[in-house]
């Protein structure tokens, strides 16, 4: 049977030695009086929760799924599920980072995000109901009206209702210029909605009282395309005036999906007959609101398979320290045993260092995205908002695409650490490899994540933000330039600094040309990116490991930081000489292939 451990040892090395986040914080007036002790509380009591409570719902979950009654249209979670979401409310976990207006306790996001790292290793289809929530939640905050947010927010916030986000058609995924879900005025203000969403998490279940969907339909006289979508919010329930649930509303499920992974999470088919929904926002504006909730669902989606690769690494590492087979080609290690753990092979090994490396690199990114979320929001100073909110635009789909493509290699890996035992189902190595593929896939497959990175971000602005972040590693270049200890982290990153320049010029120029240029080079260039982004956090980690090992700290953690460093550096950052020559290479060999794909 699998087991977890909270990385609490790695989490507070982040935020504290490396991200040194409790500065950041105390600039932002709601947290000048937050101190070291009570964030390190909250994790570890957060760590409890995963690891006591729903990690053991992992693997029966995944057996039993969900069950739907197609006469009441009710949705039946795994065993267990329920009950551990009364225990999530009863202990404040959904209130954690919710702003004190509504009844939250107003803590960082840098600690909501962490606490769903373990939430996400214990068990990820538990925790896409409370996980979604938050989506919902800061959608309506930024756009819903002030009787929007004191109808909806206070439940959301204690977790008494749940959200859900409603875009998807059976028709159409991403493109939602094409959706045909419609919402008819009434004379009272409210819209009669009518149409069909697939493919919709946590759409319906039995931990809440109440599901709040944020829906996207189009106004009967609304323009085509995308500049005609509208946003609404349709509960479950109708909600009185004195905030207490009304009759049922038209939206039901109609389907449960059957699924690769994922099965504890219910993934519904939604039917809208004539429900009763309020307009969030302005008309024909809906995708302003929704790409509140998508951006902060990639984040999530991220934090997924960063969730996965760590729970698969420390299974791994387990059975192999425990396994033996064959002998190391360098002579016996485990002379008193019959044969050598399979530890001392070095292909495991590269196999394991992988999935710690993409873990650990994947912390540090979301970590530091999560304080530019925080920034954004809270800080004071309008420049520091606006710089904020501009950074994390550009490194979104790589927290996204990039990470979750690490998930689905190393948690692979990790499975093959387990040779035959990986594929049987009692070790849970197979469960962790089947619910990682979909993070690949849902809130905007990874391609169209490499588009928006190389089309919108980068190019649109000629490279002007992503100049910003090569300043950062311009700033550590200079900073240890000189320090020979450094070399072997600080020159690959000056190496690719400079030559990202020159390649995002060379890709813009072919696309200028032609656009399809850019469609087939996002791909390559965002693993590219993702490894400039995850280069340099590798660089500033060994540049604290050598400072404390300089200074006569002899804690093992910062020499496997270190050699982790090393490992990266030498074996996963080289990718990035192969993705630019793949991504130069054009697109005429993708397009020129009728007869191949005839």
């Amino acid at each position: 049977m699998p087991a977890y451990t909270p990385p609490l040892r790695d989490m507070q090395f982040v935020m504290h030695e490396l991200l040194h986040v409790m500065d950041d914080l105390k600039q932002i007036p709601k947290h000048s009086d937050l101190d070291t002790d009570t964030v390190n509380a909250v994790l570890e009591e957060g760590g409890k929760f995963a690891s006591e409570v729903l990690f053991p719902l992992n693997i029966s979950g995944d057996s039993e799924g969900c069950a739907l009654d197609n006469t009441t249209h009710e949705v039946t979670t795994p065993k267990g599920f329920k009950q551990a979401y009364r225990q999530y409310i009863d202990g404040g976990w959904a209130a954690l980072a919710c702003d004190t207006d509504f009844g939250g306790q107003g803590l960082p996001l840098v600690l909501n995000q962490m606490f769903y790292e373990m939430l996400n290793s214990a068990n990820q289809s538990w925790t896409m109901y409370p996980g979604l929530t938050h989506g919902a939640y800061a959608a309506l905050r930024e756009h819903g009206t002030d009787a929007q947010k004191q109808t909806y927010l206070h439940k959301m916030t204690s977790g008494e209702w749940t959200g859900s986000m409603c875009l998807t058609e059976p028709h159409c995924g991403t493109d939602l210029g094409l959706m045909r879900t419609k919402a008819e005025a009434q004379p009272d203000g409210t819209y009669k909605i009518t149409g069909t969403k697939i493919f919709i998490s946590a759409g319906e279940h039995d931990m809440a009282e109440n599901i709040v969907h944020l829906v996207l339909a189009r106004l009967t006289d609304a323009p085509p395309g995308i500049k005609g979508v509208s946003l609404f919010i349709v509960p479950k329930y109708h909600v009185n005036a004195d905030g207490s649930l009304g009759a049922r509303n038209g939206i039901h499920c109609s389907r449960l999906e059957e699924k690769m992974g994922i099965h504890g999470n219910a993934t519904c088919q939604m039917v809208l007959e004539g429900a009763i929904g309020t307009l969030v926002g302005q008309p024909n504006k809906g995708m302003q609101g929704m790409f509140v909730m998508m951006n902060a669902a990639r984040l999530g989606v991220g934090n997924q398979s960063l969730g996965l690769t760590e729970v698969a690494y420390q299974n791994a590492l387990a059975y192999a320290k425990d396994r033996i087979q064959m002998r190391s080609l360098s002579g016996p290690k485990s002379k008193d045993q019959p044969a050598d753990p399979i530890i001392v092979h070095p292909d495991v090994r590269k196999m394991l260092l992988t999935a710690k490396a993409y873990a650990e690199g994947g912390r540090a990114l979301l970590t530091f995205c999560s304080m530019l979320l925080e920034k954004e929001h809270y800080h004071p100073d309008e420049k520091v908002r606006k710089d904020s909110a501009e950074m994390l635009a550009l490194l979104t789909p790589i927290v996204k695409a990039f990470i979750t493509d690490n998930g689905w290699i190393s948690t692979s890996a990790c499975l093959q650490v387990f040779g035959g035992h990986g594929f049987i189902k009692e070790w849970g190595m197979e469960q962790y490899v089947r619910d990682a593929r979909i993070n690949m896939i849902y809130e905007g497959t990874n391609t169209i994540q490499s588009l928006d990175l190389l089309g919108r971000k980068v190019l649109s602005n000629n490279g002007a933000t992503l100049k910003k972040f090569g300043k950062l590693i311009g700033k550590l270049v200079e900073e240890e330039g000189v320090n020979e200890k450094m070399a072997e982290f600080i020159t690959p990153i000056a190496i690719l600094g400079d030559q990202m320049t020159k390649f995002t010029t060379e890709i813009g120029f072919k696309g200028f040309q032609n656009p399809d240029e850019v469609g087939g080079a996002a791909v390559d260039y965002l693993r590219v990116a993702g490894h400039m982004v995850f280069g340099y956090f590798w660089a500033r980690m060994a540049q604290v490991a050598l400072r404390e090992i300089a200074a006569g700290n002899t804690d093992s953690f910062y020499v496997a930081k270190l050699q982790t460093a090393r490992f990266y550096f030498a074996k996963l950052f080289p990718e990035t000489a192969t993705a630019m020559r793949t991504a130069r290479s054009g697109v005429k060999v993708l397009l020129d292939t009728d007869a191949a794909l005839a």
